[in-house]
């Protein structure tokens, strides 16, 4: 007699990966999308379970991703395999939240400003001072980083910035 409960004692219609073919990945929820990155339980568990776990430990998304290996291996079921995919899919999406395509951004305000970088410096723990080269249309021609200062401070001499932007 079986005693602990797997995807495949789902129905078909209730499985992750089942679900995510038939109505796309925003219809899934976290413990469903980190069953899928985690593929498998441990033995007795279902990789479900193990998912729930890894979220009632954490707290959320945000905190697991900014989790370490080993604080990811402490929870059960998570071995460093396990932790290792885990990691690499939070930074496949830091990496992709980067590639923006700039050369069509337009700047129309300060808040297409924040959109245009914020993936280069939110998880910063130092000020960065970023100049952001535009054309005649407001269009990105480049961004560079003059200076990266302290925690709470950043020093920066006006000629460095005219440096970078009249000779690029």
């Amino acid at each position: 007699m079986k005693n602990s409960f797997t995807i495949h004692d789902l129905p078909k219609s209730e499985r992750p990966r089942e679900r995510l073919q038939r109505f796309g990945s925003e219809a899934l929820s976290s413990q469903e999308l980190l069953a899928l990155i985690l593929g498998r339980g441990i033995k007795g568990e279902s990789v479900m379970v193990t998912a729930q776990r890894l979220l009632s430990t954490f707290g959320n998304v945000r905190a697991i991703s900014e989790a370490s290996l080993e604080e990811l291996t402490q929870v059960k079921g998570i071995g460093l395999a396990k932790a290792s995919q885990i990691k690499a899919c939070f930074e496949l999406g830091k990496r992709q939240d980067l590639e923006i395509d700039l050369k069509d951004f337009d700047i129309k305000d300060p808040q297409s400003i924040v959109k245009a970088i914020r993936a280069t410096i939110k998880d910063k723990a130092k000020e960065h001072f970023k100049l952001i080269l535009l054309n005649s249309r407001n269009k990105i021609i480049g961004i560079s980083t003059i200076s990266i200062g302290t925690l709470n401070a950043n020093l920066v001499h006006p000629r460095e910035v005219f440096k970078e932007a009249v000779m690029p």
